[in-house]
């Protein structure tokens, strides 16, 4: 018979495979790959680390840049409990657990610094829970994000925490951290250069989804090193990161807008064919169009903003792919036309004048007086009829009485709105001489 201790229980557990990103898990912040800028001695985690001083923070940055193992390591370089919880998964029950258990710790002598990812997704309600544990020193909390953090965390928890900016890893950095990879795995990987370039561009940034790349690759039974073409068979090109409402969003529309004001049809076609590529409904991208034409166009290319109309038309009528094409010519026309913002800037000052001097009446010259009190009382009188006047100008005041004559309209001298300055030009030394006689 058996012995009792013989049963499979008390018998060492052999361990399973470990997925090679936990493998490669740094174990000093010295083997963390990328954030220099901030891990350095001169950077804003290595400052604290140095003084021995280290406050709560919020992690912001892409997928895989390293936010969960920086907050391991910070625990592990000040001697802190580390707790790890998300966003996604915890209740308020969960919360209160967590935070009595840091509570009894500290009173045991051991601080605790309480991880919190995807920190975003707690409301604001939540979010202020963190606040009186932050404050007594019962946790010391890392929040990461992929957000950003001025959208979606309330002002009092940023108040108490430092913003990290974490950065997304450039080749250099994946292409080291394909080097210990292999070094782990201990052999090369079946690629050729052009292929192991591609690899490193379909991670797009993110270590944790090349290091997936790499165990697929690192998996094919294959006799002779694998090209690009081969590769773009076998694997797929990871999505680009684009949250059509996050802040990815505002920052891909921004860039695209910018480009068109710079006048760069290539940069605006990248950035118009990336948002394409995101997923971006090209409607969307109609309408900013054809607000650019209105705001940084206007009147010195009046045809910028017909060509956005007519764009989004045919867009329209053709749908996607096709109708595509003609955004994409709108992009190109806004780009290379005259810019100018006079009229936007016009608008804007005549908005804030009219707000200030918004109980003025206009001048009685111009009032309409269609019954016999009002023209009794001086409506109407004085009015000039500009089609009866020498050279079909009157050179009358339309502002309010008593009103200083503003000038909010000033044409630059670029495309159309030459014309236009001279147009104004010539109104305003007529009506100086109308009114001067």
């Amino acid at each position: 018979m058996a012995d009792l201790f013989d049963s499979p229980s008390a018998a060492p557990r052999a361990e399973g495979p470990r997925p090679l990103a936990d493998r490669l898990r740094p174990q000093r912040l010295s083997d963390v790959i990328g954030q220099g800028h901030v891990l350095s001695r001169e950077g804003p985690l290595g400052a604290m680390l140095a003084a021995r001083s280290l406050s709560s923070l919020i992690l912001w940055g892409p997928p895989g840049v390293g936010k969960t193992t920086i907050a391991r390591l910070l625990a592990a370089e000040t001697d802190l409990a580390f707790v790890q919880i998300s966003a996604i998964f915890t209740g308020v029950p969960d919360l209160k657990k967590v935070f009595e258990q840091a509570r009894i710790r500290r009173q045991n002598g051991q601080g605790t610094l309480l991880f919190v990812d995807e920190i975003h997704r707690f409301n604001k309600a939540q979010q202020d829970g963190f606040l009186p544990h932050m404050e007594d020193g019962t946790i010391l909390l890392v929040g990461a994000t992929t957000e950003n953090p001025s959208f979606e965390l309330n002002a009092a928890l940023l108040s108490r925490a430092q913003v990290i900016v974490l950065e997304r890893l450039s080749p250099t950095d994946l292409e080291l951290m394909a080097q210990r990879a292999e070094k782990e795995l201990a052999r090369n990987l079946p690629l050729t250069g052009e292929a192991r370039e591609a690899m490193l561009d379909m991670a797009d940034g993110d270590g944790r989804a090349l290091l997936n790349l790499i165990e697929q690759v690192a998996a094919w039974k294959v006799d002779r090193p694998i090209d690009r073409a081969a590769l773009a068979q076998r694997l797929m090109r990871r999505a680009a990161k684009y949250d059509k409402s996050g802040e990815e969003h505002y920052n891909l529309i921004s860039a695209l807008h910018k480009s068109i004001r710079g006048s760069d049809p290539d940069a605006a076609l990248y950035w118009f064919a990336r948002m394409l590529e995101g997923g971006e409904d090209p409607r969307f991208l109609a309408r900013r169009l054809t607000r650019m034409a209105v705001e940084d166009i206007g009147l010195a290319d009046p045809q910028a903003q017909e060509q956005c109309v007519a764009a989004w038309q045919t867009y329209e009528r053709l749908g996607s792919p096709e109708g595509e094409l003609a955004l994409a010519n709108a992009v190109v026309y806004l780009a290379l036309a005259p810019k100018s913002n006079a009229v936007y800037v016009a608008y804007k000052a005549a908005r804030a004048a009219a707000r200030d001097t918004g109980s003025l009446m206009p001048p009685r010259h111009i009032l309409n007086a269609p019954t016999k009190l009002m023209k009794e009382i001086g409506y109407g009188a004085g009015y000039a009829y500009d089609h009866e006047a020498e050279d079909g100008f009157s050179g009358q005041d339309y502002f309010p009485e008593g009103m200083k004559r503003p000038v909010f309209y000033a044409p630059p001298e670029r495309g159309f709105e030459r014309e236009l300055k001279k147009r104004v030009e010539y109104f305003a030394k007529l009506r100086a001489k109308r009114q001067g006689g």
